[in-house]
């Protein structure tokens, strides 16, 4: 919507009369919105101006400021806050959320949310229609980062298996909306150029904002603890529903999760006094360049050192906050390891951010640290039987990629197979053992690579409109992702000695109450067969133990909802049936 600069024809203050109805608009296109919450964006005793601008666009601010709302096609239909709205009231508007930080680099590029980058919270989807206005948030960070329109509603996503556009976006962090702000800003540390990651103090505050006790502050608690969740009117119901199924699933086939004593256990070990978080940073530190980052990762951003490995290196339950360190700031710790001989830094005036450039594997630090290897804990062993006689299994879910007619060139002249499935990381390791192999790293900046054409090709090979020059050169950084995109993607199930190899991502388990005459209840489970669970027998073993009618039915859908041909022993009975696989059905219980 606003990725061209255009002038506005017009610029005008509102009356007191257009200032009541725009009022009156927002209340009606935002009926989450209370009288406080307009008032923070449209502050009753300031004036507010109006851009007009050629495409009929309006943009509502206010004067001398921020523009606060704006309205597509000029009547009110389709009115908007602006993302500098949404950070004074997070909670305006309902809220997908991202599944990682990493996918908001292509909404910050332009493009529209589509559903597998969403991540669905475990009790499903929440509710939705098709042309409502929704935001876009970062796991772990509060401010929203985009605006758009439903493209379908949830019913409709979710009988097109959650493929296709979700959202489409009208406006976005860093668009020229923002850009035209004179005082335009971010709202924490997590916001970058080209990305938009965890809020580091975040959690911290999340923590202090659960202890507090004051009733007043109820709103901004659900704000800040909820900033995934969309609640619905039977979210009660819901809410029990999916426990019930959780648990009963879990007790049947999967592995126990930690209990809540532990939890707590890990949640007493997270005050930490500054010099135990100082020594913490230099721990995890080490840790990270030992076992994570590799020489032909760098240079690299110092937003993407933190949180893609420092953090993950942190104890269990402990909460790592750099502003509670006697370095306060990330960049400035960072130049200490430097000043140390440890590391190498150096700051990127454009992005002005910190650069991890170089680190010295010969440093006495470095040489007499044991770093440890993270290993999973022995999952118990229990005499449960399911339905089929076959006893307790582990189930294990991978995203893998198998080589393309687009990147086989690449595979082959690394003598990699192309008939084989690679994980993320090893696609990443074939890529850049070919620009090793033909010394493609650019000499005067070691932070891209030069591409020739079997790569350009491999990468942009019908992909650039046409017309568009292709790109000589990429950074490092984008180089992996980009090739990965180029892949097929396919995941591996496995449980127990079954093992599946299925295209397309992974689909997950759609749990759904309904209610019927009276109050009756009725819960449908569908997605069963993509994790080798047998809808037969599982429904027999739930209708013994919440003492309640169970059926299994055949889904509409021309093919199997295993999303292809599966790699492994024979499937289950309900498998080999016609249809988009099994759906179960529980009546009478869903209290």
């Amino acid at each position: 919507m606003f990725k061209k600069n255009v002038d506005a024809k017009a610029l005008q203050r509102l009356s007191g009369a257009d200032k009541k109805k725009l009022r009156r608009t927002a209340k009606q296109r935002f009926p989450q919105a209370s009288d406080d919450d307009l008032d923070a964006i449209l502050p009753p005793k300031v004036e507010i101006t109006v851009a007009k601008y050629p495409s009929r666009t309006l943009v509502y601010g206010i004067e001398g400021e921020l523009p606060m709302l704006f309205d597509i096609d000029g009547r009110g239909h389709e009115l908007f806050p602006t993302v500098y709205a949404l950070w004074k009231v997070p909670y305006l508007l309902p809220a997908f959320t991202l599944k990682g930080g990493e996918v908001s680099h292509f909404i910050l590029g332009g493009a529209d949310l589509m559903f597998p980058g969403i991540s669905v919270p475990p009790e499903g989807l929440p509710s939705f229609q098709a042309g409502q206005p929704w935001s876009v948030k970062v796991p772990g960070n509060p401010a929203p980062i985009a605006v758009g329109t439903t493209t379908m509603s949830n019913t409709e996503a979710l009988k097109a298996g959650l493929r296709g556009k979700a959202l489409r976006i009208a406006h976005y962090y860093k668009d020229l909306l923002w850009a035209s702000a004179d005082g335009r800003y971010v709202p924490n540390e997590g916001f970058y150029d080209d990305m938009v990651i965890e809020d580091p103090n975040f959690a911290s505050a999340s923590q202090h904002i659960d202890s507090s006790e004051d009733p007043s502050e109820g709103k901004q608690d659900k704000a800040a603890v909820d900033v995934s969740e969309c609640l619905t009117e039977d979210r009660a119901i819901n809410s029990e529903t999916i426990e019930n199924v959780t648990a009963g699933v879990s007790e049947l086939n999967l592995p126990q999760e930690k209990t809540t004593e532990e939890q707590t256990e890990e949640k007493e070990h997270q005050h930490l006094s500054t010099e135990e978080i100082d020594s913490l940073l230099d721990i995890c530190l080490l840790q990270a360049l030992h076992t994570n980052i590799k020489d032909k990762d760098l240079p690299m951003p110092g937003s993407i050192l933190w949180s893609n490995h420092i953090l993950p290196c942190r104890p269990p339950g402990v909460t790592l906050d750099i502003k509670k360190s006697s370095h306060k700031k990330l960049s400035k710790w960072l130049q200490s390891k430097s000043s140390s001989g440890l590391i190498s830094v150096k700051e990127d005036k454009h992005k002005k951010e910190v650069m991890l450039i170089s680190i010295s594997r010969k440093h006495p630090d470095y040489t007499t640290f044991k770093h440890h290897k993270r290993v999973q804990e022995p999952v118990e062993q229990h005499d449960n039987i399911v339905a089929d006689g076959s006893s307790t299994k582990q189930l294990e879910v991978d995203e893998i990629y198998k080589p393309s007619s687009h990147v086989n060139p690449i595979f082959l002249a690394v003598d990699a197979d192309t008939g084989k499935y690679y994980s993320a990381s090893e696609a990443s390791d074939v890529v850049f053992r070919y620009v090793e192999k033909e010394n493609l790293v650019k000499q005067t900046d070691k932070a891209k690579v030069i591409l020739d054409a079997t790569l350009c090709d491999a990468l942009y090979k019908g992909a650039v409109k046409k017309g568009s020059a292709y790109p000589s050169e990429i950074h490092k950084k984008d180089l992996g992702s980009t090739f990965i995109n180029r892949m097929q993607i396919h995941h591996r199930v496995a449980r127990g000695n079954e093992v599946a190899i299925r295209k397309g991502a992974i689909r997950t388990v759609q749990i759904m109450t309904e209610r019927r005459q009276g109050n009756k209840k009725m819960t449908r489970v569908s997605g069963l067969e993509c994790f080798l669970l047998d809808a037969d027998s599982l429904a027999s073993e739930l209708q013994k133990k919440f003492a309640c009618s169970t059926t299994t039915a055949e889904l509409p859908g021309d093919n199997a909802s295993t999303g292809g041909p599966a790699v492994g022993p024979p499937p289950p009975r309900n498998h080999q049936r016609r249809g988009a696989g099994q759906g179960l059905t529980l009546r009478g219980w869903g209290r």
